[in-house]
């Protein structure tokens, strides 16, 4: 299981948006490169056809043009991860979860079942295709819908009726709203509306702890279910709950797991997030009321000081600094550093934290911050969504190990400067500082810029659709400047980690001939 997702309501996040960040991260031992593309309403299909699971769909006729940051190589599907549309509605897929044996012997994985034979033989038995999966999500909804609860109705609607063969969490947001979506075996699902004064910090298990059932099957202000959820929960005796309250179900005690893998590689990312965002709480002591191994840590938490796009990119990155665990740290013992599975890893292939703004204009509301690669020796960049093309230098990956592309020179970097982190940590935080502080800069300058030329629309009073105007050379543009920064500061730090490294090889000898 791979992935770490935080959401942030956008009165816990310090501008007013809502923000959606999750790390895609690869499964032990494989490496997935990373693009960022642009996808015009021409270029989705219109008869799809799932490549891992062969589910087929005729889709509708009128998608909306979106940026993601798909897989670069071929071979498991459009595989999108993360992406935000042009009506500023983003979606993340998908956080890997895990489901009971209850819950799937009532409700099985929809799995591809090959052909037996062959047409005519005796015996022959036909393909059955699979259901939906990570590889479709994104492309199946994001394009046809217009606000985040409209993505929750589109995804369950897909869900029961073609089955998915994997248990995920799905992120689908937009300016006002998050909604986080689970799926419960084949065909259920449940979702949560992020409180707008929380976050929520969910590492590969089923987090929802709290679901109130009468207001999923009513008028669903905060919740939504599949139809039948009562009816599947009650016939397959799934509540465990000693009092049973309709209004206040334990997802997580129903559906999910509690194994001693979960607290090795899932509750201490919950634990350390909130550690980070609630300091004030007792943590460390013997009597701390959360500890890395807790089965009960909240899905959600209002946060102690309303969190920055600086605070997504610590903890994205994030090795359990200031604790025994640390794997680069000194305190503990060498079997404490690597006891519990770290946020930044070294498979870490993507993070995307999907901003939408209220206080610009539509057109330039939604920002893909992105960063490739092992996530503690990179930094994440602001870039645009409602473009039409994106900058080769993170467009361009393919196979090839090249540092023209920000995917391979980061891989290039991190491999480089982990064995020596402490002498390269300074050179990394200079380079999070300066992309940082210039991609914060470009956005504010870019923003200014295309609200005047929106008000300037207003004022001449000219024709307005139900898109947002298009800026597309603005944003393109502003695209390309971070890219040429970007590209320009990496190019310096695999410079100085290389020449820092190479001083510390093991092979190094000090007297030399001049």
């Amino acid at each position: 299981m791979s992935c770490t997702t935080i959401l942030i309501g956008k009165d816990a996040s310090y501008d007013g948006s809502t923000i959606v960040a999750r790390n895609d991260d690869s499964g032990s031992g494989r490496y997935d490169p990373k693009r960022f593309v642009a996808v015009g309403p021409e270029d989705q299909p219109r008869h799809y056809v799932s490549e891992l699971s062969h589910m087929v769909k005729d889709l509708p006729d009128d998608p909306c043009r979106y940026a993601i940051v798909p897989n670069a190589l071929p071979g498991r599907g459009i595989l999108a991860e993360a992406g935000a549309s042009v009506r500023n509605v983003a979606m993340s897929a998908t956080e890997t979860i895990a489901v009971n044996e209850r819950v799937l012997a009532a409700d099985p994985m929809v799995a591809l079942v090959p052909a037996v034979g062959e047409p005519g033989e005796p015996g022959y038995q036909a393909e059955q295709p699979g259901g939906i999966g990570e590889e479709d999500f994104i492309t199946l909804v994001l394009p046809y819908v217009h606000n985040a609860r409209e993505g929750v109705a589109r995804l369950g609607a897909l869900l029961e009726r073609y089955g998915t063969y994997e248990a995920n969490g799905i992120a689908i947001s937009d300016v006002d709203e998050i909604w986080y979506v689970e799926t419960i075996g084949g065909h259920h699902w449940i979702a949560r509306r992020v409180p707008d004064d929380c976050y929520a910090a969910i590492p590969n298990q089923l987090g929802l702890d709290d679901f109130d059932l009468e207001d999923a099957l009513g008028e669903q202000r905060e919740f939504m279910c599949s139809a039948d959820m009562r009816e599947f929960i009650e016939s397959n005796h799934l509540d465990v709950s000693m009092d049973a309250d309709p209004h206040h179900l334990n997802p997580r005690r129903l559906f999910g797991t509690r194994s001693d893998r979960d607290h090795i590689y899932n509750t201490p990312r919950a634990w350390y997030m909130q550690r980070y965002l609630n300091p004030s709480d007792d943590w460390d002591s013997p009597s701390a009321r959360y500890t890395p191994t807790s089965d009960d840590i909240p899905w959600c938490r209002r946060p102690e000081s309303k969190v920055s796009i600086e605070d997504v990119d610590f903890l994205m990155s994030s090795h359990f600094e200031g604790t025994p665990y640390d794997p680069y740290g000194t305190r503990g013992t060498e079997e404490t550093r690597r006891r519990y599975r770290p946020i930044g890893i070294n498979r870490n292939g993507q993070l995307v934290a999907l901003q939408i703004r209220p206080y610009v204009s539509e057109a330039n509301r939604s920002v893909m911050w992105i960063s490739y690669g092992s996530n503690p020796f990179t930094s994440l960049a602001p870039f645009y969504a409602n473009v039409t093309q994106t900058p080769a230098y993170l467009n361009n990956t393919t196979a090839e190990v090249t540092t023209d592309s920000f995917y391979w020179t980061n891989r290039i970097i991190a491999a480089l400067a982990d064995p020596h982190y402490g002498a390269n940590r300074n050179h990394i935080e200079h380079y999070r500082e300066n992309v940082l502080t210039y991609g914060h800069r470009l956005v504010a300058r870019t923003d200014a810029a295309v609200d005047s030329a929106e008000a300037d629309a207003e004022v001449n009073d000219e024709a307005r659709s139900d898109e947002p105007r298009e800026v597309f050379g603005d944003l393109e543009l502003a695209n390309q400047s971070m890219a040429d920064y970007l590209k320009a500061q990496t190019s310096d730090l695999l410079d100085k980690v290389l020449y820092t490294s190479s001083n510390l090889m093991r092979n190094a000898f000090a007297m030399s001939d001049k």
